[in-house]
């Protein structure tokens, strides 16, 4: 144990002496480039050096790798939204990805472990990637060129899927993403304060003054806000799935401190959330709380459930002159809301296609490849207002059939496992993304919830973790009762 311990120490003094030794030379490197190119010349060799360590340091240690994409996912747009390289940063995400993928199978040659592929959503996944594949051979495909840049957004994100089921492999590390997804959210949420009570950066307002995005954000005098991420639907999406993870981990084995905690960030992110005047966020936590009803019911849940339904009610029809709040209750009257009803049309028109076409029309055929690739099909002047909607347009019934299969089938395993599990703290984990997932299967009607960053990556993770918790809750269990084995042998 001793010998294995020295190599262990030997390797991580080698490690931390070749990345200052790297340092140093590209130090010296950079003041020699800088004297004869000067300061633009000298900063590219900082960040291929950088950049390099970065690769061997998600290549060497995944779950720095699959913690920094988390992050990543998180920082991604507003770094776009700054504007300062025409480099197509979302290219860094796919490289993440990449290395992932890579690190995955390098680990598969030294420590074997199939078992991620074999389960009924992992299953599903394969199915789906595969099937958005051989979508490049749509022949109701009217570019071929908008498959290409949409199949890493739509099919290879999904892999993110096995790169979790595979490297969370310890309750101490599902608590550490936890706390990093929490801590990103509650910058976004300051952040979303600032815009909202100090105004936005210049480099946010750069489109304020085009027509159509005026239209579609500034409501009532007030502008919807986005904090830190590509529109006002993703931000409330995200704000309303932090929310849903606090109030689970409410109910779980924590001391009454962090629970309080956990109260207040809740009613932040709510309250946040609400600056985003996204109508379709604000019906989530109730959709989210009755299933936290059927799956927890006791009597005094119930009576809770009560007082807050009748809480609800009334501030649903009060009469109000606060816009923010107008806005909250049209949400829950769809039947009164001009665009609701807009939508409902638009659905209602575009059926017959959906059903006369089983492989839909070509991914990328809806939405912003759409219009760039081929401006005059059908599909891209039809808005792609709903996940379901597009799905069914460039993949046919066929693909919402396999979507929708992949939200049951979670929610299936998620509750089966719930009610099996013994860990009160895993369980508490896997409530939690059972309800998370099953708002985003609701939220995904009227919006596209899993399209945009960090969300398209956050729903793989969801995903992963139900079944990760019963993993590592079988193995606990497992481990316990050979120690009480091992206990009545002693006592024989």
């Amino acid at each position: 144990m001793r010998n294995i311990n020295f190599q262990i120490n030997n390797k991580g003094k080698i490690f931390y002496i070749a990345i200052a030794v790297t340092l140093i030379l590209v130090s010296i490197v950079a003041a020699f480039v800088i004297k004869i190119y000067g300061l633009k010349g000298g900063v590219m060799p900082v960040i291929l050096s950088f950049g390099l360590l970065f690769v061997y340091a998600v290549l060497r240690l995944p779950r720095f790798g699959v913690l920094a994409l988390l992050v990543m996912a998180y920082f991604i747009m507003f770094i776009i939204s700054m504007g300062f390289t025409e480099f197509p940063l979302g290219t860094i995400m796919d490289g993440m990805l990449a290395l992932l993928v890579i690190g995955f199978f390098i680990q598969q040659k030294y420590y074997k472990n199939f078992k991620v592929f074999k389960n009924p959503v992992a299953y599903l996944i394969l199915v789906w990637v595969v099937y958005n594949l051989i979508q490049v051979f749509n022949p109701n495909a009217a570019s071929q060129l908008a498959w290409v840049y949409t199949i890493r957004s739509v099919a290879v994100v999904m892999l993110s899927y096995f790169i979790f089921s595979y490297y969370i492999i310890s309750i101490k590390f599902i608590r550490t993403i936890l706390i990093v997804w929490l801590s990103l959210a509650f910058f976004a949420a300051l952040y979303a304060i600032k815009q909202e009570y100090i105004g936005f950066f210049p480099f946010e307002e750069w489109n304020h003054f085009d027509p159509l995005i005026q239209s579609l954000l500034f409501i009532d005098g007030h502008w919807r806000k986005n904090s830190i991420f590509s529109d006002p639907v993703a931000f409330s999406y995200n704000m309303v799935v932090c929310s849903i993870l606090c109030l689970a981990l409410i109910t779980g084995p924590f001391r009454l401190r962090l629970k309080v905690f956990f109260g207040f960030l809740m009613l932040l992110f709510l309250t946040v959330m609400l600056y985003s005047g996204t109508r379709a966020a604000y019906v989530l936590l109730p959709a989210a709380g009755i299933l936290f009803l059927v799956l927890k019911l006791n009597k005094s849940l119930f009576f809770l459930a009560i007082v807050a339904g009748l809480f609800l009610f009334v501030v649903i029809n009060i009469p109000t002159g606060n816009v923010t709040l107008y806005r909250f209750q049209s949400a829950f009257k769809p039947n009164n809301d001009a665009s609701y009803n807009v939508r409902k049309a638009n659905q209602k028109k575009i059926q017959p296609y959906i059903q006369a076409h089983p492989i839909g029309g070509g991914l990328g055929a809806t939405g912003v490849w759409g219009v760039r690739f081929a401006p005059n099909s059908f599909l891209a002047k039809f808005p792609p207002d709903s996940g379901y909607l597009r799905v069914g347009m460039e993949l046919g019934w066929i693909g919402l059939f396999i979507i929708c299969s992949i939200m049951f089938t979670g929610l299936y395993m998620g509750i089966k496992n719930y009610f099996n599990m013994r860990d009160p703290e895993l369980k508490t984990y896997c409530f939690a993304m059972i309800l998370i997932i099953f708002a985003i299967a609701v939220g995904n009607f009227p919006q596209e919830a899993i399209v945009q960053y960090p969300l398209n990556i956050f729903f793989y993770l969801f995903l992963a973790l139900i079944q990760v918790t019963k993993v590592l809750d079988d193995k606990k269990f497992k481990e316990e009762q050979g120690v009480t084995e091992k206990k009545i042998k002693g006592l024989i």
